[in-house]
């Protein structure tokens, strides 16, 4: 594709603001809370775009496109709106627990439930999961989207998109992360809805859209669909989105840094009110994508870059240039970020150096952030092996998810469980869910998810049932960040989740 002089100078002018507002909103870090979880000071506005930038990237609009305009069709939107009412649970129950408690970390968490062996295992599995899973799989979508709408190649286009993300987020930390998300998920927005609405100029309107694609809209698949069966959907699906918006650090970390309660739950209800919106701008093209040139597309991860090249005229190429590698860069920020604070705080400060200093630990983060992208870009290519980026992902890290998950649920519903619980739930988890995927392999991976919990969950009431802790466990006040619950977040909830199923009734 051939950029005009006014799509490159968009593009950098995008760039140099981004960079240049996060390093100089980040300027003052001095500490550890300020470099992990921007001195616990983010406003609600703030969180709500972080975690909507932080979470969609080019695997949505390469992967959850390219689902769309093949056989799933609209059923890959439940992701996005199943998200809504899960994070509508996690701002009303689970993030005050965590305020209370003052973590850094996820792992933190299990350590003040279960034991420092919990926490240990958790970050350990993270930091795989996020090297060899998050980042490799943003940095060669992010890579993939660059070749398809702009020919550039693959390599260059990993170690462009990892050492520029890198540069903001080793100076700044978190404070750097949040503003660029800011600036990036604004644009992604933007984007995403332009080409929507030229794409459904281009298929004669959206009655015609929705006539010709009728097939497509439906998302309630049948119980053999090898993707996204409604026996997933009513069962298993919860369980990656209750991993990813409640347990994963890559996602917590920017509520775990808010001014208050109320800053963090209203946060939180922004993201889950925009998360209802998002198959509109990614999944429709994606759909559009097939009925304006399904005969031309083999690979449907390349219907959302093909669409851009057919569609955008030259000046607006550049305003989605900036949203898909501003996409990309909020993803990677965050990931860089979050596994850095898992490394820093979880492992080396606990592990390695406990005695470590405030600059030690600071510079250590700032180090652990720069070998994560060297390590990531030298990775990139792995997601290449499989079929479908964003299957890719959802599949591996089910050898995780569904252990982490049960042992978070449990062990705020089990007060007993002993540690030895924790411990074979996140172990147990591994092996049961690569039998499963070996012994099953025509079974839905979501489906395996599910199966792979409920054994889990049995065998931690067993082990609780055999061993319980001698008393309850109590989780005390260790914070002095205001914990009073937001007025607005419980209404907001309940019409979010009240939208969701009605969207669910319209599509059905």
């Amino acid at each position: 594709m051939e950029l005009s002089l006014f799509d490159g100078i968009t593009f950098v002018l995008f760039l140099l603001a981004v960079i240049g507002i996060s390093l100089y909103a980040s300027r003052r870090e001095k500490d550890s809370g300020d470099y992990f979880l921007a001195g616990r000071n983010l406003t609600w506005w703030l969180i709500g775009f972080s975690l909507i930038a932080s979470n969609i990237s080019t695997e949505h609009f390469v992967g959850m496109a390219g689902s769309g305009f093949g056989s799933v069709g609209l059923a890959i939107a439940s992701y996005e709106w199943i998200a809504a009412i899960t994070l509508v649970i996690i701002g009303l129950y689970l993030l005050p627990l965590y305020l209370r408690l003052g973590i850094y970390t996820m792992p933190e968490f299990l350590e003040h439930r279960y034991g420092p062996m919990a926490r240990r295992i958790m970050a350990i599995f993270m930091m795989v999961a996020y090297v060899g899973v998050a980042i490799a799989a943003v940095l060669y979508s992010g890579a993939l989207g660059l070749k398809s709408i702009f020919d550039l190649d693959m390599t260059v286009g990993i170690w462009l998109i990892g050492i520029l993300a890198g540069v903001y987020t080793i100076y700044g930390g978190l404070k750097a992360v949040v503003w660029s998300d800011l600036l990036q998920g604004s644009a992604l927005l933007i984007g995403g809805l332009i080409v929507t609405v030229i794409g459904l100029g281009e298929v004669g309107g959206l009655s015609n859209f929705m006539e010709t694609n009728a097939d497509k809209m439906h998302v309630i698949l049948p119980a053999d669909d090898p993707t996204l069966p409604w026996t997933a959907l009513l069962f298993a699906i919860w369980i990656p989105n209750f991993f990813y918006w409640g347990f994963n650090q890559f996602i917590t970390q920017r509520t775990l840094g808010a001014k208050s309660l109320a800053h963090g739950q209203n946060g939180i209800i922004l993201a889950a009110a925009l998360k209802l919106v998002i198959p509109f701008i990614i999944v429709f093209p994606g759909i559009m994508a097939f009925q304006l040139y399904g005969d031309q597309i083999t690979n449907g991860d390349e219907a959302y870059p093909v669409l851009i090249t057919n569609l955008l005229p030259a000046g607006l190429r550049g305003v989605m240039f900036a949203a898909l590698f501003g996409a990309v860069m909020s993803s990677l920020d965050s990931m860089l970020n979050s596994a850095s604070t898992i490394f820093t705080m979880d492992i080396y400060k606990e592990l390695i150096n406990p005695e470590a200093d405030e600059h030690t630990t600071l510079r250590m983060g700032r180090i652990a952030t720069a070998a994560l992208v060297v390590l990531g870009c030298l990775l990139a290519p792995l997601p290449a092996r499989f079929e479908g980026v964003f299957t890719y992902i959802q599949m591996v890290w089910g050898f995780i998810s569904p252990g982490i998950v049960v042992v978070f649920v449990l062990g705020l519903i089990l007060r007993r469980a002993p540690e030895a619980a924790a411990v074979t739930g996140m172990c147990g988890s591994v092996v049961i869910y690569g039998l499963l995927l070996w012994l099953l392999p025509n079974v839905a991976f979501l489906n395996h998810m599910a199966i792979t919990f409920f054994i889990l969950a049995v065998l931690m009431v067993i082990i609780t049932l055999v061993k319980p802790l001698e008393k309850p466990v109590v989780f005390e006040v260790k914070t002095d960040i205001d914990i009073q619950p937001s007025p607005f977040a419980k209404s907001g909830g309940i019409v979010v989740i009240l939208a969701t199923i009605a969207l669910y009734i319209y599509f059905w």
